[in-house]
């Protein structure tokens, strides 16, 4: 269950601002905002301080953003809860904020879909802050001399020596469907769809390779989110192989043992993988829509954490993951995270930009507990999936 954020009181004049607790969540916005609080009276380049709150990483990944943005300035936020918050009338679309030239000037130096997986209705609604997607996570020194799986029929080949993982614990479970069906290059429903998610062929085929899989994950990690999956196998005897997760470069360094990340696993030799989106934008709420002093300060401080010396040089040393593609393309950054950026830099170019329609978020969650209860029960593969297929069309019709 996620706990409510409450958001303390802050000092008068003082922006409030939401992130998740990771350090790659909230490691480069409380630097800057220490460095903002050690500046002489006088000397500030924003126009008021920004105060970052954390919440869990299951609330940046389920609770709607308009229950927060009461409370917050700033929120970083997931592309897929933009729906809701769209229909709440509770952000501010960008548009408002910066003219089109700053706007595309900062689509073009994005990776990937970063920047497009924030526009909705033909409006911006965040902006591109962290970027990640599903690739897979390998710790080197348990594979030995074998290859890494380039299909996930290797993957489901590797012997029993080598221990595997799935991430299935939050909305995990369904993204993880959703990038096997992606894979074999199943077409996904759009935001004004309410057929089946994928055709049913490729469904079926994403349901027996998870079942294989899950069967081989460990116990303490069938409920695990990313961060889990990836600390767990950063500090002990592995799991060794995990072929889609939400990538972390901090866990290239951060654990007794170093975990590598590469491009998930094709669904046939020679295929482009399966992957989906993530990463976090910055959106910016209607609490202070009368207060001009207010407005510039969050114009300060969104222009100052999109600058390219902040994103490339900041964000990497302090836990931060950037958006900008000067970031993910510098040698010296890929030097010191272990190729991280590098490695994973197409899978996010190509990764899948989920729906944004009102109530999504809600959905993947209920669809990932549905899909790990039903493989953890060993239920029918085509009963599950109907299930899931007519779970999705009574939440469009709503």
């Amino acid at each position: 269950m996620t706990v409510p954020v409450i958001a303390p009181l802050t000092a008068a004049g003082e922006l409030r601002g939401l992130t998740w607790d990771h350090p790659r969540g909230y490691g480069p916005l409380e630097e800057l905002s220490r460095i903002d609080a050690s500046v002489p009276t006088g000397c500030e380049t924003v126009g008021r301080p920004l105060r970052w709150d954390r919440q869990p990483l299951s609330g940046f990944e389920s609770t709607p953003i308009a229950a927060l943005a009461a409370d917050y300035d700033i929120l970083v936020v997931d592309h897929s809860g933009l729906g809701g918050a769209v229909e709440a009338g509770c952000l501010v679309a960008m548009e408002v904020l910066f003219g089109p030239t700053e706007l595309a000037s900062w689509r073009e130096r994005s990776v990937g879909a970063s920047f497009d997986s924030y526009v909705l209705d033909d409006r911006t609604w965040a902006l591109p802050l962290d970027a990640t997607a599903q690739v897979a996570a390998v710790r080197p020194d348990l594979m030995g001399e074998r290859d890494l799986p380039r299909t996930w029929g290797q993957v489901c080949a590797l012997p029993n020596e080598v221990p595997v993982t799935l991430c299935l614990g939050g909305p995990h479970a369904f993204l993880t469907f959703c990038s096997l069906c992606l894979a074999q290059r199943g077409e996904p429903a759009t935001d004004g769809d309410d057929d089946a998610l994928f055709p049913r062929e490729h469904g079926l085929a994403a349901l027996e390779t998870m079942a294989r899989l899950a069967a081989r994950t460990p116990p303490g990690l069938r409920s695990a989110d990313p961060v889990a999956v990836l600390r767990t196998m950063a500090a002990g005897q592995g799991p060794a192989y995990c072929p889609l997760v939400h990538g972390y470069v901090t866990y290239t360094r951060s654990g007794p043992y170093p975990v590598a990340f590469s491009a998930p696993p094709a669904w046939l030799p020679g295929g482009r993988p399966g992957s989906v989106l993530g990463g976090a934008g910055l959106a910016v709420s209607r609490r202070r829509t009368g207060d001009a002093a207010a407005r510039s300060a969050v114009r300060d401080h969104l222009r100052r954490l999109l600058a390219d010396p902040v994103q490339r040089e900041l964000f990497p040393v302090t836990g931060g993951q950037p958006a900008a593609r000067s970031a993910w393309t510098d040698r010296w950054t890929n030097d010191q995270w272990g190729g991280f950026y590098r490695s994973t830099l197409a899978t996010v170019e190509h990764a899948w930009v989920r729906p944004r329609w009102p109530g999504y978020p809600a959905f993947q969650q209920a669809a990932a507990r549905l899909l790990r209860d039903g493989l953890a029960e060993g239920r029918p593969h085509r009963a599950l999936l109907d299930e899931l297929d007519a779970r999705h069309r009574a939440e469009r019709r709503r």
